[in-house]
């Protein structure tokens, strides 16, 4: 949207009203209102008569407006005059066809940014300003503004039914946009506001409509891969009543596989052709869901070529190509062992976490434990071995050292156990004799 603007406007009610009531030539009749201070009725005629602001030239377009905005919210009840003043803004400005768009988004812009931020009123003129943007394709320049949506809505007390209302038009201006995404994202916070108790809000024909439009934007999109937040809502549930074909396929693609969408075809010819249903999206959607079970699914985390091929329905040169989707679109992570034909799963995505599931993380928690026993076993059983050898070490190191200190051990003594080794003999003299 455009930079909130501020209005510098100088006068009293009664003198501005005049300028502007003279500026749509409606002077005479609003000047004896005026003069009996009945500024309402004064207001309302020239409201009445603003639509011919959107042929007024270009360059005073927007003071012209800025006044006629000043002059609404100076009144006890603007939410009585808005709906007309943002009206007028969305017909074409016959005075600037080049520059409309613009003049008129700065208008609307300037109603939103004038009002109390905790007026409700607000409420009104972001759904014409949604509208607007909507009729004019430039849902991108609403997108900034719809991170503050749910604490506006906290703070105007917003009823649910409004705030349904205008998530409905957001998605729908979203989807006219291409953006598939966020069409989906706020088609499912309008099924939100449904009232989870209320059977007949449930069942009415708008909810199931929206529904229903929630289901077709799922399936078709080639992003989307997880159905469970779409289902468990009620009004979703209580398809299976109203669009039972439509409630089977949704639970085929949330959590069944290829083989089930196939039978689902035979046993529904041209429903899906009907319905203007795109069947290779769905074929291959189906294909790559039926690919992250089959991962989910296998304990010993390899699945053989022949498995894949079998449960995809593809030929064997085809299984690269499909892995490499099946990764890219997030659902499985792993590589394939071109030398032993299997693909080698690293991380999976559980389409649905039911009982079965469950059953299946246990089983392979019990293998993981179980090859962490034998792996702690080995670790343990290494461990003594490492200790037994270090004390032998040590043993053997002592027994070295008590020998050496037996061998090296001197003290003599006389008689039999003394050294009996003599010193050098001395040379013979004359004296001896």
């Amino acid at each position: 949207m455009a930079t909130p603007q501020l209005l510098f406007v100088d006068g009293t009610f009664a003198e501005l009203a005049q300028e502007i009531a003279d500026y749509l030539q409606i002077g005479d009749s609003v000047r004896p209102l005026l003069e009996q201070e009945n500024h309402e009725e004064a207001l309302q005629l020239i409201v009445n008569a603003s639509s011919a602001l959107n042929a007024t030239p270009e360059k005073e377009f927007t003071g012209a407006y800025n006044l006629l905005i000043h002059l609404v919210l100076q009144s006890s009840d603007p939410k009585k005059y808005l709906p007309t003043v943002c009206g007028n803004l969305q017909k074409p400005i016959t005075s600037s066809p080049a520059h409309g768009f613009t003049l008129a988004a700065n208008a609307l812009s300037t109603i939103f940014n004038l009002v109390e931020p905790s007026n409700p009123v607000r409420f009104h003129v972001l759904l014409q300003i949604t509208r607007f943007l909507r009729q004019h394709g430039q849902f991108e320049l609403l997108k900034p503004r719809l991170k503050n949506l749910e604490a506006w809505f906290k703070d105007w007390n917003t009823a649910e039914e409004d705030q349904r209302k205008l998530y409905v038009e957001i998605s729908e201006a979203a989807g006219e946009a291409g953006d598939a995404e966020e069409s989906y994202h706020y088609l499912l916070k309008a099924l939100g506001t449904v009232d989870r108790d209320d059977q007949e809000e449930i069942t009415s024909e708008e909810v199931q409509k929206l529904s229903l439009q929630a289901v077709r934007l799922a399936l078709l999109s080639p992003t989307r891969f997880d159905f469970q937040d779409l289902r468990a809502l009620p009004s979703v549930q209580a398809l299976g009543d109203s669009h039972p074909v439509y409630a089977q396929l949704l639970d085929i693609f949330t959590e069944q596989d290829l083989e089930d969408y196939n039978d689902f075809r035979d046993e529904h010819q041209g429903w899906i052709e009907k319905e203007n249903l795109d069947h290779e999206k769905l074929q291959r959607k189906m294909r790559l869901l039926t690919f992250a079970s089959l991962a989910a699914s296998t304990p010993n985390r390899e699945i053989p070529y022949a498995n894949i091929a079998k449960a995809l329905q593809i030929p064997a040169e085809d299984i690269e190509m499909w892995t490499i989707d099946v990764v890219r679109a997030k659902l499985v992570e792993g590589r394939l062992s071109q030398q032993q034909k299997v693909f080698l799963v690293h991380r999976t995505t559980y389409r649905v976490f039911g009982e079965k599931q469950w059953r299946e993380l246990g089983t392979r928690v019990d293998q993981w434990k179980s090859v962490t026993d034998r792996l702690l076993a080995v670790v343990r059983k290494a461990q003594a071995d490492a200790e037994a050898h270090r004390e032998r070490e040590q043993q053997e190191l002592e027994r070295k050292l008590a020998d050496a200190n037996l061998g090296g051990g001197g003290g003599g003594g006389g008689g039999k156990g003394g050294d009996r080794r003599r010193g050098p003999k001395q040379p013979r003299t004359d004296e001896d004799d």
